[in-house]
């Protein structure tokens, strides 16, 4: 995929317990949105859903719905991306005490590509910024 076609918002899973990527990882997106009615809740809106390959990656999160269109165009503010594990841990019987990992950011220029790698075990997870 040419890097005008790219998801702006991209992932990569780690299974750091085996060394190795974790494949089928569920990944949702979503955008916060701040209400200002009915009990003035603050709230996250999906807006796109993936699952991570055999490289552990997830490079079409927030793709064009079709090929021949460009990405959608993001907005400065907050995004979550909520990662499901436990099914991944459970097809080789493992335990997983974290059943979702939610990793919450801030998209200050929306024009850059943010990519969001997890390393996790069935104990632990970490995060950072990658590129």
């Amino acid at each position: 995929m040419s890097n005008s076609r790219r998801s702006p918002i991209t992932c990569h899973v780690l299974d750091t317990s085996i060394g190795k990527p974790a494949d089928g990882i569920v990944v949702k997106l979503q955008q916060f949105e701040r209400a200002v009615k009915d009990g003035d809740l603050d709230a996250f809106t999906p807006i796109a859903n993936g699952v991570t390959n055999s490289d552990g990656r997830c490079s079409d999160l927030y793709a064009p719905a079709k090929p021949d269109e460009a990405p959608p165009k993001l907005q400065a503010g907050l995004y979550k991306i909520v990662f499901h594990p436990k099914e991944y841990f459970a097809k080789t019987d493992r335990q997983c005490f974290y059943p979702w990992v939610e990793i919450t950011f801030e998209i200050t220029e929306p024009e850059q590509h943010y990519h969001i790698p997890l390393l996790i075990s069935p104990y632990s997870f970490t995060t950072y910024r990658g590129s």
